[in-house]
């Protein structure tokens, strides 16, 4: 069976409304690169009538379009990796179904990595999203910066291109728990990133609350640095010392100056302050443990109900 040159991976939660304009826009934009192609959409248990509107445009395009019907929700980033066991391309890009990143915007990549790269990601002008969501979004991606070492622009596009060797680094890590463009980094030797246009959703509402984008960054930072730990353990070791002294310093002011209660509420808000420190870590603790859990049952990443996909000699 020939591979094709390229494979464009598409996951697909509840985007009843604005599939249609993404297939209008999809095939002609890649048509229009002369390559042979696939496309693989994954529908993420959606509870609309997605999966019914890519059984119908696999049956319009049965050469080119392929798609895997997950058998519930396993979240974006598990569908991804679906795509990515199923996707035969030599070059394969990942792209959202909301039309935010346009279609037309795949050839910049393909164009980066004409010129060596193996992994270009992309980097939002203009973006069309709230202002608190662009601010809180740069100040999450210097901070994760920081902690993991994992130098991306732009953390939260999710049009990418990948090449093959990357992708089969992907397949072989079984993690339950990741954050894919920061994973993908990890193993590219040339990674590059180019500007891409953005745009206003075509329909719907992001699929993404508030909740959702905070464990989005736990599983980023947890999933790929100790720094958390390290960091909360330095914290646990200066404040130790700084009781220490303080402690010191009481027993000093009891021998020489007598009991005194003026202190006690200086004293309940020490105390509240170290509860706080103490309850926070093992918060922190608490995430890495519950990802070794969930790793150690080696439960299946997302189940696949079926594959709708043209036999080929």
């Amino acid at each position: 069976m020939s591979s094709p040159q390229l494979s464009v991976v598409i996951p697909v939660y509840n985007e009843e409304q604005g599939l249609q304009v993404l297939f209008n826009r999809l095939y002609p934009a890649l048509d229009a690169l002369k390559l042979s192609y696939e496309i693989i959409f994954i529908n993420d248990g959606s509870r609309d009538r997605s999966a019914a509107m890519l059984r119908e445009q696999f049956n319009i395009r049965p050469d080119v379009t392929r798609v895997v019907l997950l058998a519930g929700n396993f979240g974006q980033h598990m569908a991804i990796m679906s795509g990515f066991e199923h996707c035969r391309g030599e070059r394969i890009v990942t792209l959202d179904a909301d039309l935010q990143n346009p279609p037309e915007e795949i050839q910049k990549l393909l164009a980066k990595m004409d010129e060596g790269y193996d992994y270009v990601g992309g980097v939002r002008q203009q973006r069309q999203d709230s202002s608190w969501r662009r601010h809180a979004s740069w100040a999450m991606n210097k901070l994760r910066e920081r902690i993991t070492h994992v130098v991306m622009t732009d953390q939260g596009c999710m049009l990418r291109a990948y090449s093959r060797e990357i992708i089969f680094a992907i397949n072989h890590s079984k993690e339950v728990n990741t954050f894919i463009p920061a994973l993908a980094y990890t193993y590219a030797r040339h990674p590059g990133e180019v500007q891409v246009a953005h745009e206003e959703r075509a329909a719907g509402e992001s699929k993404y609350s508030l909740y959702q984008l905070i464990r989005l960054n736990f599983d980023l930072v947890t999933g790929f640095s100790l720094v958390p730990l390290q960091m909360f353990s330095l914290v646990g070791v200066g404040l130790s010392i700084l009781s220490a002294f303080f402690v010191a310093y009481l027993a000093y002011r009891r021998i020489f100056y007598g009991p005194e209660v003026d202190g006690v509420f200086t004293l309940f808000g020490i105390m509240f302050f170290l509860m706080g420190v103490i309850l926070f870590g093992i918060g922190l603790l608490g995430e890495y443990i519950g990802r070794i859990y969930q790793q150690v049952r080696q439960r299946p990443r997302y189940l696949i109900e079926t594959v709708l996909e043209q036999e080929k000699p």
